[in-house]
């Protein structure tokens, strides 16, 4: 259920938490998804970071048998990261550009969204699709937003020169596919947002693409832009999976910048909402914002996933005319993209969630407990 279109046709590695065999150590290993089951690569590959830091990962990974764990419904997977730091860019499409000034302007109510996201629209234009980021256009346009009164940080990044880049979560704290996701327990307005993940190495290489959730709080971010920490780093609340699909001769940057990724929530109470979100309307090239994030003046020496942010900002009612949406617990979240396979959590609170305990000191603990440590 969680395989591509074209199965295990393109070079998919992830992570699992393998057990124990005899006179053997469980832990976190590197594996390969191929049409005869799941292969464990630890003893070659002890960590994706590592891994992504050769010349030709894909071809690393087709040149290692390893051995077979199981088949890929019987693996605990994790993560399909390690060591990189989870980086997140925001305000990329003018849809979701439009609903962050919509939350800023209604002070994180969604009871005012719906006047405010009409105001905004016609002083807009209806649309800001086709307007590129730092052009002399973009910044006639902030010119005529600041004489109005509705100049907006989300808007300086949207269609300004520099992009919105920011840690999502610490290392290691993302969650994988089957896991519960989590929202903060404050929240009452909030919402999935389904993105492609940039697997990128220290030298700035992307070497291949994954699935997210960049879980939202809308109240929380839109009484304040200094409480995005809040809204974004709780326990659980970034999903990424269910694999990493590495840049080979069957998938490439160019289809991460063709690719659509679909959404899909069902809730306990039989609500339905699906939506998607393409990459080929993102305002900046996703090579743009990996440059924005690594460069002279920041360096990730253990490479980083980069949420590359999301057009989709649902606003159909759930319970309430004009009420607009957010989660409910239990709901099940589907992302799922063509090439990318299917990423799917159910909604939790982080409070409820078992608590994030396995650090990168348990990691490397661990790995030299199975003697997968080496210079």
């Amino acid at each position: 259920m969680i395989l591509p279109d074209d199965a295990s046709a393109g070079t998919l590695v992830g992570r699992a938490w393998i057990p124990p065999a005899a006179g053997t150590v469980a832990g976190p290993s590197v594996v390969a998804i191929r049409k005869d089951g799941v292969f464990d690569l630890s003893q070659q590959f002890p960590t994706m970071s590592g891994l992504l830091e050769l010349p030709d990962p894909a071809g690393a990974v087709r040149a290692t048998s390893g051995h077979k764990v199981g088949s890929i419904d019987q693996v605990q997977w994790l993560a399909p990261c390690d060591l990189q730091v989870i980086k997140a860019a925001g305000v990329t499409f003018a849809e979701s550009l439009l609903e962050r000034v919509i939350e800023e302007q209604a002070k994180g109510d969604p009871a005012q969204a719906e006047s405010v996201r009409t105001r905004v629209l016609e002083l807009l234009g209806g649309s800001l699709a086709g307007l590129v980021p730092g052009s002399d256009q973009a910044m006639k346009l902030k010119q005529l937003l600041i004489q109005q009164n509705m100049w907006s940080q989300y808007l300086e990044v949207g269609i300004g020169p520099d992009a919105e880049v920011f840690t999502k979560a610490p290392v290691l704290s993302s969650v994988g596919t089957g896991a519960e996701i989590g929202l903060h327990p404050g929240s009452s307005w909030n919402n999935p947002e389904p993105e492609v993940v940039l697997a990128v190495n220290s030298r700035g290489e992307v070497k291949g693409a994954t699935l997210g959730n960049d879980v939202n709080l809308r109240d929380f971010e839109g009484r304040s832009a200094l409480l995005l920490s809040k809204a974004k780093d709780n326990n659980a609340s970034c999903a990424i999976g269910p694999f990493i699909r590495l840049f080979d001769s069957t998938y490439s940057i160019d289809d991460v910048r063709q690719c659509t990724v679909n959404l899909e929530v069902r809730g306990k109470d039989g609500f339905v909402m699906r939506g998607d979100s393409s990459l080929t309307k993102i305002s900046r090239d996703p090579l743009d914002l990996v440059g924005q994030t690594l460069n002279q003046n920041h360096q990730y020496p253990d490479g980083f996933m980069l949420f590359l942010g999301t057009m989709f900002a649902p606003t159909q009612d759930r319970d309430n005319p004009g009420g607009g949406f957010t989660h409910k617990l239990g709901d099940v979240v589907r992302i799922s993209s063509e090439k990318l396979g299917v990423l799917e959590n159910t909604i939790n609170t982080s409070d409820r969630i078992a608590p994030w305990t396995f650090g990168i000191r348990d990691l490397f603990n661990n790995l030299a407990a199975r003697g997968l440590l080496r210079p």
